[in-house]
């Protein structure tokens, strides 16, 4: 695999120093510090630090730029596969650590379950619209989340409709489930530990290597992204390497299942929050089906583990970006852009609904827990980006020949 000189990091004294933004910085450490002391006394110990596994989230996939969103675009219109790789390898790994414990049922003493649902027609359509949602919007789940939090004003507005479109998906989630589905299916309890492990680290290893043998076939030569950084790495400041950001997200995500008892996610907090506010204002929330059977609907959103660890991502992100001195939201922002970021955010929360999650819930910690429905997800989400892709350019959205160096 050859590298492209680009890559090779430049000397700290041709580059100018970080100016650290530092009222932002201190905000968020002081918020970060608040929630967790403030979960820890009204909630539990557990609570508070996944606030702060939340926080730490937010900072690996600010100063990693791991996302899904971009990477997948620059594969999609430039055939360049580095972040498809580095997903891989993250799964990879991902799995070599999630599965055992989960075939075992139990971790340090505590029930541990995955994200395992029905695998049909409603995740194939949600992750297809999510993934042209990906696209428009501008960000994935998680990157919508840390770009908010390192000051993307357009995700601002990406995020609200990301949440309206999952409030609209749970009023008509019952039309949805009884479209054909198979039943939740494990692949760990259905093949077996050894047999799942070997079978998935194949399909990894089959990926990466079409992703490299579509990048030398249109480029004679591959660029890796994975170990280097334009500037040198810092671990406070960033940037960081894809494979450091890779490595921190399973470690995390493996923290999560410890601390909660299940894996990572993400998007159920957003239709949460938009059911919440709509039941104030006096709409008829309890009686959707969806919600009949929710108890966090009526629970106060400290108690919800994945609003916990949504909040605390937006400010770890917010604290990267203002430690590498990027926080400056700029508020003007063109109309065909904003109108992507509605459409796009409307997609992403309608269609994460349908397919039981979004790249977090189903793609990444679907796999780790050995779901088939993740499976569906992933092909169907990548058809959707490459439309997705396609449409970018009606909305005023580049379409990059070579990955950026900050965008998810």
């Amino acid at each position: 695999m050859s590298t492209n000189a680009t890559t090779l990091p430049l000397p700290s004294s041709a580059l100018p120093p970080i100016r650290i933004n530092r009222k932002p910085l201190w905000i968020a450490l002081l918020l970060v510090l608040a929630g967790a002391l403030y979960l820890n006394q009204t909630v539990s110990w557990r609570q508070g630090a996944l606030w702060v596994v939340g926080a730490l989230l937010g900072v690996t996939l600010y100063h990693a730029s791991f996302g899904f969103t971009q990477a997948w675009r620059v594969f999609v219109s430039d055939r360049r596969g580095a972040g498809l790789r580095a997903q891989m390898l993250m799964l990879a790994a991902g799995v070599l650590l999630f599965f055992p414990f989960l075939a075992a049922g139990t971790l340090f003493g505590q029930p541990v379950s995955g994200f395992v649902s029905p695998p049909g027609v409603s995740v194939l359509l949600g992750a297809f619209l999510f993934g042209i949602g990906m696209q428009l919007g501008g960000g994935c789940a998680s990157g919508t989340l840390f770009a908010v939090g390192g000051g993307n004003t357009r995700m601002v507005v990406t995020l609200l409709f990301f949440i309206v479109g999952s409030v609209i998906a749970t009023a008509n989630f019952g039309w949805w489930s009884n479209l054909p589905a198979l039943a939740p299916t494990s692949l760990i309890k259905t093949w077996g530990l050894a047999p799942a492990l070997v079978i998935n680290l194949a399909v990894f290893a089959l990926i990466a290597w079409a992703a490299t043998a579509l990048e030398k076939r249109r480029h004679g030569h591959v660029i890796s992204f994975a170990s280097r950084t334009a500037r040198p790495a810092s671990l406070l400041q960033g940037p960081w390497p894809l494979i450091w950001g890779g490595v921190a997200l399973v470690a995390l995500n493996f923290a999560t299942l410890a601390l909660a008892g299940r894996p990572w996610g993400i998007t159920s907090a957003f239709a949460l929050w938009g059911a919440k506010t709509l039941d104030a204002f006096g709409g008829d929330v309890a009686t959707w089906a969806y919600w009949a059977k929710q108890p966090s609907l009526a629970a106060p959103l400290r108690q919800d583990v994945t609003t916990v660890m949504d909040i605390g991502l937006m400010l770890g992100a917010l604290a990267a970006a203002s430690a590498a001195g990027k926080f400056a939201p700029v508020w003007k922002v063109p109309v065909r852009s904003l109108a992507g970021a509605v459409i796009g955010g409307l997609l992403l929360g309608y269609g994460s609904r349908l397919a039981f999650g979004c790249n977090i819930g189903a793609y990444f910690s679907g796999i780790l827990s050995g779901s088939l429905h993740a499976w569906l997800w992933l092909p169907a989400a990548f058809a959707g980006s490459a439309l997705g892709v396609r449409l970018r350019p009606a909305f005023g959205l580049a379409v990059e020949k070579t990955p950026a160096a900050s965008s998810c």
